[in-house]
């Protein structure tokens, strides 16, 4: 049975990937923040006759909580096959760039950008023992250079400068680690759930979160040695 860690998976996309997960068989760890939060999604999932679940304590922007839960899956595990960094925040909005306050950015870029960073390093010993590990980093069509320079771009985007930059970002450290490791079994790629109704957005997503996870779960099936170092959403690559 291959192993999933979510991160910020205790609700949102990152929960309906855990439940979509295991209705195919993975045995799914959920990453949550708040433990009484991720314990009540881990008894929801159960609930549900989903049992290969298990919460894991995991704050991202915490290297001590991160470096915790690392050596409870060391004990535990044999391998980590699939590492999903979904754990973001919005950030306080309106953001544009010319006026956002720095502690605003700051913040954000604490949790989309540094965390995933610090939490797949903790993480590549365990995921290098797995015959073919992938890391999926959830990020956002706000974060792709090549949509905000065409012309008729989304202009409500204006909205999110420092999450989109975070996430702009966030795609650079998925081509530059899938560089680092080309050569071996890793794939490492970036996915957009598309502009999904969670509380990131206040529930104003024109997509479901069954329709938004479609897009992770679809990643992780992905057959080996499958592609890496690249940007997708549900309906195949967006450009960078």
């Amino acid at each position: 049975m291959k192993t999933v860690l979510i991160t910020g998976a205790n609700k949102g996309i990152g929960f309906e990937t855990a439940k979509q997960l295991l209705t195919q068989g993975y045995f799914v760890y959920l990453g949550s923040r708040n433990e009484n939060n991720g314990k009540e999604a881990e008894a929801q999932l159960k609930a549900a006759g989903l049992v290969n679940v298990a919460l894991i304590k995991l704050d991202v922007t915490d290297i001590n909580s991160i470096n915790k839960a690392k050596a409870l899956l060391e004990n535990e595990l044999p391998a980590l096959d699939i590492l999903i960094n979904n754990a973001g925040i919005p950030g306080d909005q309106p953001q544009n760039i010319s006026t956002c306050e720095m502690t605003n950015l700051r913040e954000i870029f604490e949790t989309n950008y540094f965390g995933v960073i610090q939490t797949t390093q903790q993480f590549l010993p365990l995921l290098r023992k797995a015959e073919a590990p992938s890391i999926i980093n959830v990020s956002s069509e706000v974060g792709s250079l090549t949509m905000h320079t065409t012309p008729g771009r989304n202009t409500n985007w204006d909205n999110y400068h420092a999450y989109g930059s975070s996430k702009t970002a966030l795609n650079t450290f998925t081509v530059m680690l899938a560089n680092e490791l080309s050569g071996t079994n890793f794939r490492v790629n970036s996915v957009t759930p598309g502009y999904t109704a969670t509380d990131l957005n206040n529930f104003q997503g024109v997509k479901t979160v069954e329709q938004g996870a479609k897009a992770i779960v679809s990643l992780v099936n992905q057959p080996p040695p499958g592609t890496t170092g690249k940007f997708f959403k549900e309906d195949g690559e967006i450009p960078w």
